[in-house]
């Protein structure tokens, strides 16, 4: 048995994530600053982020984005038992899926500021260059991480669960 419920996890990360859009939305460049953002994005040889020195309108919609998730992710966990399990056993692999994406595509594609070549007239810099950096990299590691448990846990309060029903004494 888990010392913490799926369902509180998934409430600590949804209060989580309204406190990122709270730091996003008035000083974003505290959470470029962190300890854990600076040594994850070191290890992992990736550049700082640099648009994180003040607020911007980008920074305001990020604030946003995760005052939203944070919001439905607190509702979807207070539904009853029976259809929260089947939504968030639903949801979470998903949400497994693009952070692992998101974590392989940062860590495995270095920027193209770190390539021998660099930029010139003819390579542009590619787009998801901007994705390529230690915040990005740290906040998708974390959270696939989370969700990674709270996939396990869900499972096992499942198992219980159906153990439950076919021998109701125990």
């Amino acid at each position: 048995m888990a010392i913490l419920s799926a369902f509180t996890m998934i409430r600590s990360l949804a209060i989580v994530h309204i406190t990122l859009a709270y730091f996003i939305f008035t000083s974003p460049q505290m959470l470029a600053d962190q300890n854990i953002v600076v040594l994850l994005g070191e290890a992992m040889h990736l550049p700082r982020v640099s648009g994180f020195n003040k607020t911007s309108p980008a920074t305001a919609m990020l604030a946003v984005v995760f005052a939203l998730l944070g919001l439905s992710d607190l509702t979807s966990a207070a539904l009853s038992d029976h259809i929260a399990y089947e939504y968030w056993l639903s949801q979470t692999p998903i949400r497994l899926l693009f952070l692992f994406g998101l974590t392989s595509y940062t860590y495995v594609s270095k920027p193209a500021s770190a390539m021998p070549f660099g930029t010139s007239k003819f390579y542009q810099t590619p787009a998801g260059d901007n994705l390529k950096n230690g915040l990005v990299f740290t906040w998708s590691f974390l959270e696939m991480v989370f969700w990674f448990m709270v996939f396990l846990a869900l499972r096992e309060e499942r198992k219980s669960l159906s153990r439950r029903k076919v021998n109701p004494s125990s």
